[in-house]
């Protein structure tokens, strides 16, 4: 099977596309390689990637539908896994119609090229955030959704909206899965276990925004990975799943957790809670267990020591 992942440098998609080329299927490797975060790690991330095959690289945008278009006609994958996005609650806020330029209509660009190319499947990494705050815990897939927290939380809900039209419409197979707080080796460094790691690392005060009580439904890259290529190969013409470990941990939890695995204190710095920000994200998982066969394998605990090791062991502390 030739897999075409968009996203494919990021933190995510590296990891994802060294496990398709390792469970002996294509990869085809397409990224804008954005410079929301530097470039420089997201080619570290593909040289990662190749150093598992000869996987084929596209810098491409996903915003240009036409160049889009011409790829997967050229390249004619099976199936298509949909990671490029512009991520980031926060940022979101400041910049509402880039994200629905990138989110909402590079998401149509994806879904219009893989019908035109007679693509099999496309699976669509949509996000936790489609919650909000909903005051049912923990979230289930068929869970009504409230009305979106950020403009990057309805740019997900949008972006699956338009997945299940192209599924109604023109017969495309979609599986949708709902990622929650993914970390592991080669996480954004604007993320909490990032950030916290590298201010710990070099002393500077530790941002904590609100009480520290927000809790996430932390899931580690390598059973988030095990949960994509799970709902890739589920044979249902359409369906949303919950991607995660079915365990909250409190921000100031994560804190003392990294504390512990880097063996020095925190220096907190206290702060006002964010806009869009919610105070709880939990995945109920029995719907991925009982139909993909998805269950979370990393203790938390574990997954952030590997962290750490890794954290340590290269130069991601740079970009801290």
């Amino acid at each position: 099977m030739k897999v075409l992942v968009t996203g494919a440098a990021g933190f995510i998609g590296s990891h994802l596309s060294e496990s398709i080329q390792l469970r002996g299927d294509q990869v085809c490797c397409l990224d804008s390689l954005d410079p929301f975060y530097p470039r420089e790690l997201k080619e570290k991330n593909l040289q990662e990637v190749l150093r598992h095959g000869a996987a084929e690289f596209i810098e491409a945008d996903i915003c240009d539908a036409e160049r889009l278009t011409e790829i997967f006609l050229r390249s004619r994958p099976d199936a298509v896994v949909h990671l490029a996005a512009r991520p980031g609650v926060r940022a979101s806020i400041q910049s509402p119609s880039l994200y629905c330029a990138v989110n909402i209509g590079g998401t149509i660009n994806v879904l219009e090229a893989a019908r035109m190319a007679q693509v099999h499947k496309v699976v669509f990494a949509s996000s936790s955030s489609v919650y909000g705050a909903s005051n049912r815990v923990p979230f289930r897939e068929d869970d009504p959704l409230p009305r979106p927290e950020s403009p990057y939380a309805g740019t997900k809900a949008a972006a699956e909206d338009m997945c299940h039209l192209f599924h109604s419409l023109h017969g495309l197979q979609v599986q949708c899965v709902r990622l929650f707080t993914v970390y592991g080796p080669r996480q954004r460094p604007d993320l909490a276990v990032s950030t916290f790691t590298s201010s710990i690392a070099a002393g500077r005060p530790v941002p904590l925004y609100g009480d520290g009580s927000a809790a996430r439904d932390y899931t580690h890259v390598s059973d988030t990975v095990r949960g994509i290529l799970a709902a890739l190969d589920h044979a249902s013409p359409w369906d949303v799943f919950n991607i995660g470990s079915g365990r909250t941990i409190a921000t100031i939890d994560l804190i003392r957790s990294i504390e512990e695995a880097m063996g020095r204190r925190a220096v907190i710095e206290h702060l006002p809670p964010q806009p869009g920000d919610v105070p709880l994200t939990f995945a109920d998982p029995d719907k991925s267990q009982a139909v993909l066969g998805y269950e979370a394998r990393v203790p938390f605990e574990q997954g952030i020591r590997e962290f750490v090791d890794w954290f340590r062991s290269t130069d991601a502390q740079c970009f801290g």
